[in-house]
């Protein structure tokens, strides 16, 4: 059977920047952090204080009227995100549903934690008031495969419908699925993403006990920095991103925007510990291979790189060594470029490579490569690669790829190319 081919013909974001992809981007191009001291929470006896909010999320909502506020009650965060990031895809793509075949319409939308803060609060009202004073709303609100229910059910879409978790690599598995199950026919559109609202006490003072957080409290713009010889772990993010993808056809018969067509996707795992990266890059080098080899293409033929790149000691280093091995350093591909745009939204977790998927996408429609910020001093422990340390800059690519690796050694990379008709 013939593969069909695979296109992007919306997309949307939730993140510390605010609703919408434009906001998101503006900031990106603009090298600013959307790190700050966090405000949702108690901080007190918290070692780590400050995380990529989405602090303005609800006003803005409300005032735009994005959600109905009896339904946001009965929702998780998380599942909020999502459906606010779905919503504006949908739209953005100029999908007619009442056009389509619903069946043939899915969403493959995922969470690494689910509803963390549902988990919280509704634990504490059993503890301090009884097992039957829980809401009855608990299990929807924080089971991890909500997120693709409720946006199934506002768009109407009745076609496949799954929740992939797979850590922080869960929106890139979503969308990378999402790819396969239409090039094999399971669907002509899905809705694919990812979503994560993890900054809770159990969440930030559980990443801080791993000591995987940053703790430059006094300095949060300054926090992450990816491959900076004083980084001291990557920063918490939230937020929720969705891409439409679609059969090429499928898409061109109704006139469709096209943004970028996805020519491959790897996937693979390290088998070497829960937490630890294989300090061999192994498993993230055969991920980037494979994406690569479905393509067809030369390594050299990739531009642009969306790192992984979430400010930690290992990861930074495994990561940077694997990309050199599989594309060359700067002695032997002087024109690939690397950019972590963590540095920036933080890590968002489940809803990373989704976010990431949206850099890439807008990296190859506007010829532009959003910066590394915090890159003051290269960690000669990484790649000889460049980073595009602390500004943007101008260069049309053609293919751009991205990186993401969730606890457990779970690896995906996600090919995308400029589309030109």
């Amino acid at each position: 059977m013939e593969k069909r081919r695979v296109v992007v013909t919306g997309i949307g974001i939730v993140s510390p920047f605010g609703c919408g992809v434009e906001k998101f981007w503006s900031a990106l191009l603009e090298g600013k952090s959307g790190v700050k001291t966090l405000t949702r929470m108690s901080l007190d006896g918290h070692a780590v204080t400050i995380g990529a909010e989405a602090t303005d999320f609800e006003d803005e909502v409300n005032q735009k009227g994005l959600l109905d506020p009896k339904d946001m009650k009965r929702m998780d965060r998380y599942t909020q995100f999502a459906c606010v990031a779905a919503d504006e895809a949908f739209k953005d793509s100029k999908l007619e549903m009442s056009k389509e075949d619903p069946y043939r319409v899915g969403v493959v939308f995922g969470s690494g934690a689910g509803g963390f803060d549902t988990f919280e609060k509704q634990h504490i009202a059993i503890i301090n008031r009884g097992p039957n004073k829980c809401s009855p709303f608990t299990i929807p609100m924080l089971i991890a495969n909500m997120a693709a229910g409720k946006v199934s059910m506002r768009i109407g879409a009745k076609g496949l419908n799954k929740a992939i978790v797979t850590a922080c690599a869960t929106s890139a598995h979503c969308v990378g699925d999402a790819y396969r199950s239409i090039q094999f026919s399971d669907a002509d559109v899905i809705v694919a993403g990812g979503s994560e609202a993890v900054i809770t006490h159990i969440g930030i003072g559980a990443f801080a006990t791993a000591r995987t957080l940053s703790r430059r409290n006094d300095e949060p713009e300054r926090a992450s920095r990816p491959y900076d010889i004083d980084r001291d772990g990557f920063v918490m993010g939230e937020g929720g991103a969705c891409l439409i993808l679609e059969e090429l056809n499928h898409a061109k018969a109704r006139g469709a925007k096209i943004y970028a067509e996805i020519v491959g996707y790897g996937q693979t795992a390290d088998a070497y510990d829960m937490v630890a990266p294989d300090p061999s890059g192994a498993g993230a080098a055969k991920a980037m291979e494979l994406a690569v080899k479905e393509a067809g293409i030369l390594p050299k033929e990739v531009g642009y790189i969306n790192a992984h790149g979430t400010s930690t000691h290992l990861g930074d280093i495994a990561e940077s060594q694997a990309i050199a091995r599989v594309f060359g350093d700067l002695n032997v591909n002087p024109d690939l470029k690397v950019s972590s745009t963590k540095s920036m939204h933080g890590h968002m977790i489940g809803a990373t490579g989704a976010a990431e998927s949206i850099v890439c996408v807008k990296v190859l429609n506007e010829s532009v490569i959003p910066p590394t910020i915090n890159l003051d001093s290269q960690d000669p422990e990484v790649a000889n690669l460049n980073y595009v340390p602390n500004k943007a800059i101008k260069e049309d690519v053609e293919y751009a790829l991205t990186n993401s690796f969730g606890f457990g050694g779970q690896n995906a990379s996600i090919l995308l190319k400029k589309y030109k008709g």
